[in-house]
Protein backbone atom coordinates (compact mmCIF):
# COMPACT_ATOMS: atom_id res chain seq x y z
CA UNK A 1 0.00 0.00 0.00
CA UNK A 2 1.56 3.52 -1.23
CA UNK A 3 2.30 6.32 1.41
CA UNK A 4 -0.37 9.40 1.06
CA UNK A 5 1.88 12.24 0.24
CA UNK A 6 0.90 16.01 1.72
CA UNK A 7 1.32 18.88 1.01
CA UNK A 8 5.29 19.32 2.86
CA UNK A 9 6.05 16.28 0.87
CA UNK A 10 4.63 18.02 -2.60
CA UNK A 11 6.79 21.16 -1.19
CA UNK A 12 9.83 19.14 -1.29
CA UNK A 13 9.71 18.00 -4.33
CA UNK A 14 11.12 21.26 -6.06
CA UNK A 15 13.84 20.79 -8.27
CA UNK A 16 13.94 17.00 -7.40
CA UNK A 17 14.24 14.08 -9.44
CA UNK A 18 11.29 12.39 -8.86
CA UNK A 19 8.17 13.57 -10.95
CA UNK A 20 4.95 13.39 -8.43
CA UNK A 21 2.07 12.83 -11.04
CA UNK A 22 -1.78 13.48 -10.94
CA UNK A 23 -4.54 12.48 -13.00
CA UNK A 24 -8.27 13.25 -13.27
CA UNK A 25 -10.73 11.25 -11.19
CA UNK A 26 -14.53 11.92 -10.75
CA UNK A 27 -15.82 8.80 -9.57
CA UNK A 28 -15.49 5.61 -7.01
CA UNK A 29 -14.80 2.96 -9.31
CA UNK A 30 -11.66 4.50 -10.78
CA UNK A 31 -10.60 6.74 -7.75
CA UNK A 32 -10.16 2.86 -6.30
CA UNK A 33 -7.94 1.56 -9.86
CA UNK A 34 -6.20 4.94 -9.04
CA UNK A 35 -5.68 4.29 -5.20
CA UNK A 36 -3.76 0.72 -6.15
CA UNK A 37 -1.49 2.00 -8.84
CA UNK A 38 1.49 4.46 -8.43
CA UNK A 39 -0.26 7.92 -8.90
CA UNK A 40 0.37 10.26 -6.24
CA UNK A 41 -2.65 12.98 -7.14
CA UNK A 42 -5.53 13.30 -8.01
CA UNK A 43 -7.82 15.90 -9.81
CA UNK A 44 -11.37 16.01 -9.16
CA UNK A 45 -11.52 18.50 -11.85
CA UNK A 46 -13.93 20.94 -13.83
CA UNK A 47 -13.44 18.58 -16.52
CA UNK A 48 -15.88 16.67 -15.91
CA UNK A 49 -18.33 19.13 -17.55
CA UNK A 50 -16.81 17.67 -20.72
CA UNK A 51 -15.73 14.41 -19.84
CA UNK A 52 -18.76 13.10 -17.41
CA UNK A 53 -21.68 15.61 -18.29
CA UNK A 54 -21.46 16.44 -21.95
CA UNK A 55 -20.83 19.98 -21.63
CA UNK A 56 -18.89 22.09 -24.67
CA UNK A 57 -16.40 23.05 -21.85
CA UNK A 58 -15.89 23.72 -17.76
CA UNK A 59 -18.12 26.69 -17.88
CA UNK A 60 -21.54 25.15 -15.79
CA UNK A 61 -20.03 22.85 -13.06
CA UNK A 62 -21.35 23.87 -9.75
CA UNK A 63 -19.52 23.48 -6.32
CA UNK A 64 -22.28 20.97 -5.92
CA UNK A 65 -20.92 18.96 -8.87
CA UNK A 66 -17.43 19.17 -7.51
CA UNK A 67 -18.30 18.39 -3.79
CA UNK A 68 -20.55 15.63 -5.23
CA UNK A 69 -17.88 13.65 -7.46
CA UNK A 70 -14.91 14.55 -4.71
CA UNK A 71 -16.56 12.90 -1.71
CA UNK A 72 -17.05 9.82 -3.79
CA UNK A 73 -13.45 9.91 -5.16
CA UNK A 74 -12.35 10.43 -1.58
CA UNK A 75 -14.01 7.70 -0.95
CA UNK A 76 -12.21 5.41 -3.07
CA UNK A 77 -8.75 6.72 -2.84
CA UNK A 78 -8.00 6.98 0.93
CA UNK A 79 -4.29 6.49 0.17
CA UNK A 80 -4.03 9.67 -2.71
CA UNK A 81 -3.89 13.12 -2.53
CA UNK A 82 -7.05 14.61 -3.70
CA UNK A 83 -7.47 17.90 -5.07
CA UNK A 84 -10.86 19.59 -5.67
CA UNK A 85 -11.57 21.81 -8.41
CA UNK A 86 -13.32 25.58 -8.00
CA UNK A 87 -15.41 25.80 -10.72
CA UNK A 88 -16.43 29.11 -12.84
CA UNK A 89 -18.55 31.40 -10.50
CA UNK A 90 -17.53 30.14 -7.20
CA UNK A 91 -15.01 32.68 -6.46
CA UNK A 92 -15.34 35.59 -8.95
CA UNK A 93 -17.86 37.58 -7.43
CA UNK A 94 -16.34 38.26 -3.84
CA UNK A 95 -13.29 37.21 -1.67
CA UNK A 96 -15.78 35.95 0.65
CA UNK A 97 -17.57 34.03 -1.59
CA UNK A 98 -14.27 32.70 -2.90
CA UNK A 99 -13.89 31.62 0.88
CA UNK A 100 -17.29 30.22 1.46
CA UNK A 101 -16.97 28.05 -2.03
CA UNK A 102 -13.24 26.84 -0.82
CA UNK A 103 -15.07 25.83 2.97
CA UNK A 104 -17.26 23.73 1.47
CA UNK A 105 -15.48 21.60 -1.06
CA UNK A 106 -12.73 21.15 1.29
CA UNK A 107 -15.08 20.36 4.31
CA UNK A 108 -18.25 18.81 2.40
CA UNK A 109 -15.74 17.14 -0.50
CA UNK A 110 -13.42 15.85 2.01
CA UNK A 111 -10.44 17.06 -0.35
CA UNK A 112 -6.74 18.08 0.73
CA UNK A 113 -6.37 21.24 -1.31
CA UNK A 114 -8.41 23.25 -3.46
CA UNK A 115 -7.17 24.81 -7.01
CA UNK A 116 -8.38 27.99 -8.88
CA UNK A 117 -7.49 29.70 -11.91
CA UNK A 118 -5.66 33.11 -12.53
CA UNK A 119 -2.48 34.82 -11.76
CA UNK A 120 -1.94 38.42 -10.36
CA UNK A 121 -5.97 39.18 -10.09
CA UNK A 122 -6.72 36.13 -7.90
CA UNK A 123 -3.79 36.62 -5.70
CA UNK A 124 -5.82 38.47 -3.30
CA UNK A 125 -8.19 35.49 -3.51
CA UNK A 126 -5.16 32.65 -2.66
CA UNK A 127 -3.79 34.87 0.23
CA UNK A 128 -7.62 34.69 1.58
CA UNK A 129 -8.38 31.24 1.27
CA UNK A 130 -4.61 30.14 2.93
CA UNK A 131 -5.53 32.36 5.77
CA UNK A 132 -8.48 30.03 5.86
CA UNK A 133 -6.85 27.15 6.54
CA UNK A 134 -6.73 25.38 2.70
CA UNK A 135 -4.28 24.54 0.88
CA UNK A 136 -4.76 26.11 -2.44
CA UNK A 137 -3.14 25.22 -6.22
CA UNK A 138 -2.89 28.03 -8.97
CA UNK A 139 -3.52 27.41 -12.25
CA UNK A 140 -2.01 29.68 -15.23
CA UNK A 141 -1.86 29.83 -18.99
CA UNK A 142 -4.29 28.10 -20.75
CA UNK A 143 -7.28 28.78 -18.02
CA UNK A 144 -10.43 26.34 -19.58
CA UNK A 145 -12.55 28.86 -17.45
CA UNK A 146 -12.33 32.08 -19.21
CA UNK A 147 -11.05 29.97 -22.76
CA UNK A 148 -13.61 32.53 -24.57
CA UNK A 149 -11.79 35.77 -23.09
CA UNK A 150 -8.60 33.76 -25.28
CA UNK A 151 -10.26 32.89 -28.53
CA UNK A 152 -10.75 28.83 -27.52
CA UNK A 153 -7.80 26.13 -26.03
CA UNK A 154 -5.10 28.16 -27.37
CA UNK A 155 -1.34 27.48 -26.42
CA UNK A 156 -0.63 30.91 -24.06
CA UNK A 157 2.78 32.59 -23.01
CA UNK A 158 3.94 32.67 -26.81
CA UNK A 159 5.89 36.24 -26.81
CA UNK A 160 8.14 37.76 -24.60
CA UNK A 161 5.42 39.94 -22.84
CA UNK A 162 3.03 37.22 -22.27
CA UNK A 163 5.62 34.88 -20.98
CA UNK A 164 6.69 37.72 -18.54
CA UNK A 165 2.56 38.01 -17.60
CA UNK A 166 2.35 34.56 -16.99
CA UNK A 167 5.91 34.60 -14.48
CA UNK A 168 4.16 37.30 -12.73
CA UNK A 169 1.20 35.59 -12.31
CA UNK A 170 3.11 32.67 -10.99
CA UNK A 171 4.97 34.66 -8.56
CA UNK A 172 1.76 36.54 -7.32
CA UNK A 173 0.32 33.49 -6.47
CA UNK A 174 3.31 31.87 -4.71
CA UNK A 175 3.48 35.58 -2.63
CA UNK A 176 -0.02 34.97 -2.00
CA UNK A 177 0.17 31.23 -0.16
CA UNK A 178 -0.51 29.00 -2.91
CA UNK A 179 1.99 25.85 -2.50
CA UNK A 180 1.77 24.53 -6.23
CA UNK A 181 0.52 26.07 -9.59
CA UNK A 182 -0.32 24.30 -13.01
CA UNK A 183 1.17 25.68 -15.95
CA UNK A 184 -1.60 24.62 -18.75
CA UNK A 185 -1.07 24.74 -22.35
CA UNK A 186 2.55 27.24 -22.71
CA UNK A 187 5.43 26.24 -24.24
CA UNK A 188 7.86 24.11 -22.51
CA UNK A 189 10.61 26.59 -22.72
CA UNK A 190 8.48 29.34 -21.00
CA UNK A 191 7.78 26.67 -18.45
CA UNK A 192 11.10 25.84 -17.93
CA UNK A 193 11.77 29.69 -17.12
CA UNK A 194 8.86 29.64 -14.61
CA UNK A 195 9.61 26.63 -12.78
CA UNK A 196 13.22 27.87 -12.38
CA UNK A 197 12.41 31.37 -10.99
CA UNK A 198 9.55 30.65 -8.80
CA UNK A 199 9.57 29.11 -4.97
CA UNK A 200 6.65 26.55 -5.47
CA UNK A 201 6.37 23.26 -7.43
CA UNK A 202 5.08 23.67 -10.91
CA UNK A 203 2.53 20.62 -12.64
CA UNK A 204 2.90 20.42 -15.89
CA UNK A 205 -0.39 19.79 -18.61
CA UNK A 206 1.13 20.63 -21.95
CA UNK A 207 4.23 22.41 -20.52
CA UNK A 208 7.22 20.48 -21.35
CA UNK A 209 9.01 17.62 -19.54
CA UNK A 210 10.97 20.38 -17.10
CA UNK A 211 7.92 21.58 -14.69
CA UNK A 212 8.18 19.69 -11.28
CA UNK A 213 5.53 17.45 -11.53
CA UNK A 214 2.96 16.33 -14.43
CA UNK A 215 -1.49 15.86 -14.46
CA UNK A 216 -3.50 14.28 -17.57
CA UNK A 217 -7.13 13.95 -18.08
CA UNK A 218 -7.33 10.42 -17.24
CA UNK A 219 -9.87 9.81 -20.06
CA UNK A 220 -7.23 11.12 -22.80
CA UNK A 221 -4.44 9.08 -21.46
CA UNK A 222 -6.58 5.83 -21.31
CA UNK A 223 -7.64 6.74 -25.05
CA UNK A 224 -11.16 6.78 -23.57
CA UNK A 225 -11.78 9.29 -26.77
CA UNK A 226 -10.70 9.12 -29.92
CA UNK A 227 -9.38 12.83 -30.39
CA UNK A 228 -6.92 13.50 -27.50
CA UNK A 229 -4.93 17.28 -27.41
CA UNK A 230 -1.25 17.19 -28.96
CA UNK A 231 0.09 16.90 -26.01
CA UNK A 232 -1.90 14.03 -23.96
CA UNK A 233 0.00 10.90 -24.47
CA UNK A 234 -2.25 7.65 -24.95
CA UNK A 235 -0.95 4.59 -23.00
CA UNK A 236 -3.90 2.99 -23.88
CA UNK A 237 -6.79 1.89 -26.44
CA UNK A 238 -9.33 1.69 -23.87
CA UNK A 239 -12.07 3.15 -26.56
CA UNK A 240 -11.39 0.38 -29.49
CA UNK A 241 -11.15 -2.33 -26.43
CA UNK A 242 -14.21 -1.35 -24.96
CA UNK A 243 -16.15 -0.91 -28.26
CA UNK A 244 -15.13 -4.33 -29.71
CA UNK A 245 -16.33 -5.74 -25.93
CA UNK A 246 -19.67 -3.94 -26.51
CA UNK A 247 -19.81 -5.40 -30.44
CA UNK A 248 -18.37 -8.87 -29.20
CA UNK A 249 -21.23 -9.12 -26.18
CA UNK A 250 -24.10 -7.92 -28.87
CA UNK A 251 -23.16 -10.83 -31.23
CA UNK A 252 -22.56 -13.95 -28.46
CA UNK A 253 -26.01 -12.82 -27.04
CA UNK A 254 -27.91 -12.68 -30.63
CA UNK A 255 -25.89 -16.30 -31.04
CA UNK A 256 -27.48 -17.22 -27.89
CA UNK A 257 -23.77 -17.94 -26.92
CA UNK A 258 -23.78 -15.88 -24.00
CA UNK A 259 -24.74 -16.61 -20.98
CA UNK A 260 -23.21 -20.39 -20.79
CA UNK A 261 -23.07 -22.65 -19.04
CA UNK A 262 -20.81 -20.84 -16.50
CA UNK A 263 -22.78 -17.52 -16.58
CA UNK A 264 -26.26 -19.14 -15.42
CA UNK A 265 -27.47 -20.95 -12.42
CA UNK A 266 -28.61 -24.25 -11.98
CA UNK A 267 -31.21 -26.00 -9.78
CA UNK A 268 -32.39 -29.90 -10.34
CA UNK A 269 -36.35 -28.80 -9.65
CA UNK A 270 -38.50 -31.93 -10.15
CA UNK A 271 -42.00 -31.49 -11.81
CA UNK A 272 -40.80 -27.92 -13.32
CA UNK A 273 -42.70 -29.02 -16.84
CA UNK A 274 -46.12 -28.52 -14.79
CA UNK A 275 -45.53 -25.26 -13.83
CA UNK A 276 -48.95 -23.02 -15.22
Amino acid sequence: MKKKITVPDILACKGQSKVPTMITCYDYTNAKLVDESDIDMILVGDSMGMTMLGYKGTVGVTVDDIIYHTKHVVAGAPNTFVMGDMPFGSYNVSIEDAVRSANRIFVEGGCDCVKLEGGTDVAPVVKAIVKAGIPVCGHIGLTPQTAAMMGGFKVQGKSFEAAQELLDGARAIAEAGAFMVVLEGIPAMVANAITEKISIPTMGIGAGAGCDMQVLVAKDMLGMNEWVPKFAKKYADLHSVIINAYNEYVKESNERAFPSEPYQYNAKIEGIENLK
